[in-house]
């Protein structure tokens, strides 16, 4: 795969994510900073690494999932591996300007 051809699928995968939102809040996981890592392999397998607000997030049971069914989605993307980590945990800061504009606070 093509370098080229790799980052048009890595494009089209943070597209998928951003189409999905925290139900509490209106802006989308990836401007939330909730995806920290979106690695694409040979054969078009996709790796996401992504956290939540909290560990007791209500929506812990729904949004991995959301993300991993949107990026499956994707034509010719063959596997999605997706690992919820908390480490390190989410703060503010990694929200993007536009998520922190949307929410009020800046």
């Amino acid at each position: 795969m093509s370098e080229t051809m790799k980052e048009g699928l890595r494009d089209e995968v943070v597209a998928a994510i951003k189409t999905v939102y925290d139900p509490e809040i209106p802006v989308d996981v990836y401007e939330l900073g909730l995806i920290y890592e979106i690695n694409v392999f040979p054969v078009n397998n996709v790796y996401i690494l992504m956290t939540l607000t909290s560990p007791s997030c209500p929506a812990a049971e729904v949004l991995p999932d959301e993300v991993k069914q949107k990026v499956k989605e994707i034509e010719g993307v063959n596997e999605v591996e997706l690992e919820l980590t908390f480490d390190p945990p989410f703060t503010m800061e990694m929200m993007s300007e536009e998520a922190k504009l949307e929410l009020g606070f800046m």
